[in-house]
């Protein structure tokens, strides 16, 4: 896929409080113009993701694949607060010359949907023909199904929900409490400030998004007679060293896990079984069985408020992050999905 940016100059008004004057905007295509006619796939994705879904969903998107970009007009954006192009706390702030850091408007996943329809508009795109997204991505596509109700086709909502659920609350501030640990982060005095705190957040955050049974599976000591378990030890290290080198940073990560906080369809809507009977969509929720985070049971409750919905439960040991492991079992469900909605 292709990566393009562009820089809009209207003033971007943040839900809760405060403006940007100038927003930078990342976004992936096909490698061609969008045409008028065009089939068209958007990806919303995942919390530290990237508008790149070849780069971290390549068994799904990419030549050959079920979404292949050669097929269908593939649109992912790049969401507000990420390190990866889009506008974000470490970008430069036009009137100090110097990165934001905590002068970055608060934001919600409300304002990332609206960032993207700026995309969309931009593009001269009026209609999606299928727009999914999985975990945090599925959160804008619950937004967007209502922030524009009549230009999304079909939605597929991926190992997600409705709204941020308590469990997920408590394992976000669990990561924060560790990122205010480091007393660096404060001090705000480089892009690499709080990289202490962010390792250590980052494991929390991995072991949140595998199961129990993952762990014993893929994590289990070689030597059954050790004297100290340490092999898991290992892999939550490498997993916190490894997010550094993607050249994450403490900032961007605090600010997108409160714009998790902040996801709620039903806000200034009456609740979220009010909100989800608007959606106009024909929808299908794919709920992973052993999702700590969202469970099967409440991907059952928000089908039936849907008007046009239905659920899949995927079988997998892996928790959370089935939804990037299960790759055929997903091309299984979403295949007749898109046979049957006229894109296959």
């Amino acid at each position: 896929m292709q990566r393009h940016k562009i820089i809009i100059k209207d003033r971007f008004c943040f839900e809760a409080g405060g403006h940007l004057d100038e927003l930078e905007l990342v976004y992936h295509t096909s490698p061609r113009p969008y045409r008028p006619g065009d089939k068209v796939v958007w990806i919303c994705h995942a919390f530290t993701g990237n508008s790149d879904p070849e780069d971290w969903w390549a068994q799904l998107v990419g030549k050959g694949q079920l979404i292949d970009p050669e097929k269908y007009f593939v649109v992912c954006h790049n969401i507000l607060c990420s390190p990866y192009g889009s506008s974000c706390p470490v970008s430069i702030n036009q009137a100090t010359g110097q990165p934001f850091y905590f002068d970055f408007p608060d934001t919600t996943i409300r304002d990332i949907v609206n960032a993207g329809i700026l995309v969309r508009k931009h593009l001269g795109i009026e209609k999606i023909d299928l727009m999914l997204g999985p975990s945090v991505g599925g959160f804008q596509v619950f937004e967007w199904c209502l922030a524009e109700p009549d230009v999304i086709s079909n939605a597929v909502f991926l190992a997600t929900d409705a709204r941020v659920t308590p469990y997920l609350n408590a394992f976000n501030e669990c990561q924060l409490m560790a990122l205010e640990a480091d007393a660096s982060f404060r001090e705000a005095a480089s892009a690499s400030g709080g990289e202490a705190g962010l390792r250590c957040a980052r494991t929390i955050g991995v072991i949140s998004y595998r199961s129990f049974d993952a762990f014993c599976i893929t994590q289990k000591e070689a030597d059954s007679d050790c004297l100290f378990s340490d092999h898991a030890a290992a892999y939550q290290r490498h997993q916190g060293e490894k997010f550094i080198r993607r050249n994450f940073d403490a900032y961007s990560y605090w600010y997108l896990i409160r714009s998790i906080n902040s996801h709620n369809l039903g806000r200034g809507r009456g609740g979220v079984q009010a909100a989800l009977g608007q959606i106009k969509s024909r929808c299908l929720m794919v709920n992973m069985s052993n999702d700590g985070y969202f469970p099967p049971k409440s991907g059952a409750e928000i089908v039936s408020a849907i008007p046009d919905a239905r659920q899949v439960v995927v079988e997998t040991v892996y928790g959370h992050d089935g939804f990037l492991i299960e790759n055929d079992k997903l091309v299984a469900v979403l295949k007749p999905f898109l046979s049957e909605n006229g894109l296959l």
